[in-house]
């Protein structure tokens, strides 16, 4: 029976756990045309990497477009086709002064955001999102019962891996250093007893309307996501999706928002580490009160590449009302 006649199948449900797991069915990402996707992200990655390190001794641009094996007229170009802006202009967004001052600009906007109260409908850009989380049950027995869908897909920020069941979208992390096979356990780990079964078209849909690849975000359907994770994490993820994009705040000023002080701070800070849907729910806007861009689990440059490219789209924070 495929996916789609049990998907309709009032049976769905007990058909499901019927299925086998495919382990070692690891689907490629989709066409030849993600190869440019791929190199562009891998040399803004390796820009961010050069900047960090060399932060102190500011290099000129014709020095970093050296280092990733570009001409400054090439560099100009990949990152007017990846941010739509000059390399000049997005590297002021990955400097710590600006982080500060975003990071400043910021918490009169979550005031409002968080004047509305976590019960709303959450909001990314022009994506709604339909929450669930799974039960009690659900989380106790490791996912027994459950069957999840995974692909590869590729994205602006690099491949990706994204989980789907027939409630939604339950999982999208990153690749990190090509090991699929790691990608695949991160989001198995606690959900063993779940079948997992390899389907190049899970997710598909999903990624293109995050990263509105090559079409505008659409604005109807929401996105039905699937949660999985205790009480506490699903608040503060709920939470993470208030910081709107382009700003950011702190753990401790996200501890307090959602009513349990700055002293769950470092608790909050774990639950974070613990998202497994990178981008939708963005524990990447959360950062130090220095304004330093810490941890995150897919890469530090990849954080201060959301980060820059969010905070490009948005513009200079003076023009925020």
């Amino acid at each position: 029976m495929s996916r789609t006649n049990l998907a309709k199948s009032t049976d769905a449900v007990l058909d499901y756990t019927m299925i086998q797991a495919v382990p070692d069915e690891l689907p490629p990402p989709d066409d030849k045309s993600s190869n440019r996707l791929v190199r562009d992200y891998q040399r803004i990655e390796q820009t961010i990497h050069y900047l960090m390190n060399n932060r102190m001794q500011q290099p000129e641009l014709a020095e970093v477009a050296a280092e990733v094996g570009l001409s400054e007229f090439h560099f100009q170009r990949l990152f007017s086709r990846w941010a739509g802006i000059s390399p000049k202009k997005f590297l002021q967004y990955v400097t710590l002064a600006d982080a500060k001052q975003r990071l400043q600009n910021s918490a009169s906007v979550l005031d409002a955001t968080f004047d509305v109260g976590l019960s709303g409908p959450s909001r990314l850009h022009d994506l709604f999102l339909n929450l669930q989380h799974v039960t009690p049950g659900e989380f106790k027995t490791r996912g027994k019962g459950l069957t999840f869908y995974f692909a590869f897909h590729v994205t602006p920020f690099g491949e990706c891996m994204t989980v789907e069941n027939e409630r939604g979208l339950t999982g999208l992390s990153f690749v990190i250093d090509g090991d699929q096979g790691a990608a695949l356990n991160e989001q198995k780990k606690g959900w063993h007893e779940a079948t997992w079964i390899a389907d190049r078209s899970a997710g598909k849909a999903a990624v293109e309307r995050i990263f509105s690849l090559g079409q505008p975000a659409q604005k109807t359907a929401p996105i039905s996501v699937l949660m999985r994770g205790t009480a506490f994490q699903v608040r503060v993820w709920e939470a993470l999706l208030k910081i709107p994009a382009g700003h950011t705040s702190t753990y401790g000023n996200l501890s307090v928002k959602i009513g349990y002080g700055k002293s769950v701070a470092r608790a909050l800070g774990t639950a974070c580490g613990a998202n497994r849907i990178a981008v939708l729910i963005p524990c990447h806007r959360v950062i130090r009160d220095s304004g330093v861009i810490n941890g995150y689990r897919w890469g530090m440059e990849r954080k201060q590449a959301l980060l820059a490219y969010e905070a490009a789209k948005l513009g200079p924070m003076d023009t925020v009302v």
